[in-house]
């Protein structure tokens, strides 16, 4: 299953989001983030996109925690890995850990169907295999 670069990189969500610093004190910074099908990107300030991170979702293992309060929705992202990294978000505004959670799952599903894909094709190029396949067959 090939995709064209456009899918690939297709942005979903783009907005501030808040995370939780690694330091003693552990502040909340706000960040620019731009969810794409394949990764989320997360850049310090909002004029200047050079400096950033990218957190792609293969090495995301899942979003988890998810916490409701008056003002903020608080989630952690566990990394395949077991890294935690802690961020909220306004409940006020779509929740990025629903997003998130769904760009997840779509993009383990298109893996998932890709792998198939390749597994089905491997198995095809080699004949013998059929043929012994087809021979224990009732």
């Amino acid at each position: 299953m090939k995709m064209s670069a456009a899918e690939i990189s297709q942005v979903l969500k783009e907005g501030e989001l808040e995370k939780r610093s690694d330091n003693l004190l552990q502040f909340w910074k706000r960040k620019t983030c731009v969810l794409t099908t394949d990764s989320l990107n997360i850049y310090a300030d909002t004029q200047k996109r050079s400096k950033g991170k990218e957190l792609k979702l293969q090495s995301i293992k899942k979003v988890d925690c998810v916490e409701r309060t008056g003002k903020f929705v608080y989630f952690t992202i566990v990394t395949t890995d077991n890294k935690e990294i802690d961020f909220r978000c306004s409940g006020e505004e779509n929740c990025w850990n629903a997003v998130i959670t769904m760009a997840l799952i779509d993009y383990q599903n298109r893996k998932a169907i890709q792998d198939f894909k390749t597994r089905q094709d491997n198995e095809s190029a080699s004949p013998g295999q059929q043929e012994r396949r087809m021979a224990r067959a009732p």
